[in-house]
């Protein structure tokens, strides 16, 4: 039997995020998925699909080891390789566009200067959005996370809005010291909607030796383990502010994903399961769009979550 495309089993004829218009809820997060997958995915399936972060410049990425398993979860130190702004609009993005979905490109910065770089090279990019990826240190402060602060989120938006008229996504941190203020931040700086979260911020040791299990000793943990934290964090976004929320963070399975809808987030990014299995994201895909009715039942149940905001 063929599998329905995500806009014949969709519930709406589109998924609203903004101005941003997908023919279904499921796309794979930044780094997780690149076209040497599409012989393993219905693409058919998938409501966008999400490049890898691009830099302005030439960037090497960290050091070796870059992935380390965990028992339920991943931490990884890849520091973002990328061939520069050049080389993705000449050789990646066609790739990507070959694929079929609707494409949003991941844009990193380590400075506010490099973001607004970065944005004016793709603004007449023919891809379907961006999507901001504010969890880069920022070199300018000493290197903590631009989006651990609010008002630094809000101006780095709000100049990206003033470049490109392409639908903003803002992909936030998960360690910030109010999820609704950031949230705030990037729907006043004019985001269509805001992705939460990355990955969260961890070490971990190797073997009897004690040593860093990453090259550059601290990571980012994803995987099933962080989920019940992601999930708390999308559910407070969502209550924050009007803005649309992609879910993202430890989605396996269907009922994963039927989680975050529950709470409020209008689409989910799958990351590190395909990781686990290459098929992951079209087995999710194909899952949820068989389950969809079951979401209003689901959003019912869900009510107490809110409540019990603590």
């Amino acid at each position: 039997m063929r599998a329905a495309t995500a806009t014949e089993h969709w519930p709406q004829e589109e998924v609203h995020l903004g101005r941003l218009r997908l023919p279904g809820p499921v796309m794979p997060a930044s780094g997780c998925f690149g076209p040497e997958l599409k012989g393993l995915t219905d693409m058919s399936l998938l409501g966008a699909v999400v490049t890898k972060t691009v830099f302005s410049a030439t960037r090497a990425g960290n050091p070796e080891h870059r992935l380390s398993d965990l028992p339920g979860a991943m931490l990884n130190s890849v520091g973002i390789p990328s061939r520069g702004t050049a080389y993705f609009l000449d050789e990646t993005l066609p790739r990507y566009s070959d694929l079929g979905p609707p494409v949003i490109v991941s844009v990193g910065g380590l400075t506010r200067e490099e973001y607004r770089e970065v944005v004016t090279e793709l603004r007449d990019a023919p891809c379907a959005a961006l999507e901001l990826n504010v969890s880069c240190p920022n070199l300018e402060e000493g290197g903590p996370e631009i989006g651990s602060d609010p008002e630094r989120v809000r101006e780095i938006v709000a100049e990206a809005r003033t470049i490109t008229d392409l639908p903003i996504l803002v992909k936030l941190p998960p360690m910030v010291s109010s999820i609704g203020e950031t949230v705030h931040a990037a729907a006043a700086g004019g985001a269509d909607a805001v992705t939460v979260a990355n990955s969260l911020p961890a070490l971990a040791f190797a073997g009897p030796s004690r040593q860093p299990a990453l090259g550059n000793v601290d990571g980012g943990l994803t995987g099933a383990a962080i989920m019940p934290v992601t999930l708390r964090l999308v559910r407070d976004a969502v209550a924050a502010d009007s803005i649309p929320v992609i879910g993202c963070g430890g989605i396996f399975t269907a009922k994963d994903a039927l989680d975050y809808l529950a709470v409020g987030a209008r689409a989910v990014q799958v990351g590190t399961a395909t990781f686990h299995d290459p098929r992951a994201l079209g087995l999710i895909a194909a899952e949820l769009a068989e389950r969809v009715p079951e979401l209003p039942y689901l959003a019912t149940l869900t009510k107490g979550a809110h409540r019990g905001r603590a």
